[in-house]
């Protein structure tokens, strides 16, 4: 199944038997704070507050923690990005897999009939074709724990046709001969795709385009950091979207904003963590 807002997929993480262990990093914000209160109160999360004289302070002491099999999520709270990750992605005392981590913003857009991945608007700044088939990987896997069963993807560029000079055309094309062989098990990867034929059933029968993925895209896979950033504040700012962020591919997933998110964005991210823990 798909979720068709946040409400509906924050329901399926409330109902669970399980509470999850947060450990919420410089929690000194009202908003994070009151995300922080919310969850507890409804009973899915126990949320470990990690309040330190600095911010790096606080990042290495919330890693420790997730080594010794203390916490089954991070959420970041009022320090840098770049602070918790430097200490997240660190090769001797970090918490990685080995693997590439990326972003995840999941986005609730009114007038589309579900919620949708986007990755990766706020780590990995021009990926590789090799860290794009990780990503994949990573987004694939989220969605099916998010109980859909085949997620289609879509590997946008600005035209659906392989142009050499266009490199994202040709990792889209590489992603879907890749799926077609059974590289990311169930799913549908298809690309190189514009915004316009992975969105609208509409504009395909126009043009002619045919694949599974057009007007039922559940992941869309961007060129690079700038697209993906700048995607969805557009969506947020002129569409009303709302969003939750998350960092996969480490030990435990990482619920992550930026500090000037809502009370409703952090508790977003914290529960999509928490559904991924």
């Amino acid at each position: 199944m798909a979720y068709k807002n946040f409400e509906e997929l924050i329901g399926s993480v409330t109902k669970g038997n399980m509470k999850k262990r947060a450990l919420v990093v410089q929690p000194k914000t009202e908003n994070v704070i009151s995300a922080i209160e919310r969850a507890e109160a409804e009973g899915a999360l126990e949320c470990i507050r990690i309040i330190c004289d600095s911010d790096e302070e606080a990042a290495k002491e919330a890693v420790r923690l997730v080594r010794e099999g203390k916490a089954d999520l991070i959420m970041k709270g009022s320090l840098e990005t770049g602070t918790l990750l430097k200490e997240v992605v660190n090769k001797e005392t970090g918490i990685g897999l080995g693997g590439t981590m990326c972003h995840m913003m999941l986005v609730e857009i009114p007038g589309y009939h579900k919620v949708i991945g986007v990755t990766d608007g706020g780590m990995l700044i021009n990926p590789t074709l090799e860290q794009k088939i990780s990503m994949v990987e990573s987004a694939v896997s989220m969605f099916r724990r998010l109980d859909v069963e085949c997620p289609k993807v879509a590997c946008l560029a600005a035209v659906e046709k392989v142009n050499p000079k266009m490199q994202e055309t040709l990792d889209g094309a590489e992603l879907k001969k890749l799926a077609l062989e059974g590289r990311f098990g169930k799913c549908y990867v298809e690309g190189p795709v514009s915004t316009d034929l992975a969105f609208s059933r509409r504009a395909a029968e126009i043009k002619g385009y045919e694949s599974p993925v057009t007007g039922d895209v559940d992941i869309v896979l961007v060129p690079n950091i700038a697209t993906g950033n700048i995607m969805v504040k557009s969506l947020v700012e002129f569409a009303g979207a709302k969003t939750a962020g998350c960092i996969l591919g480490a030990k435990v997933p990482i619920s992550l904003t930026s500090r000037g998110a809502t009370v409703e964005e952090e508790y977003n991210a914290l529960m999509l963590a928490a559904a991924q823990a």
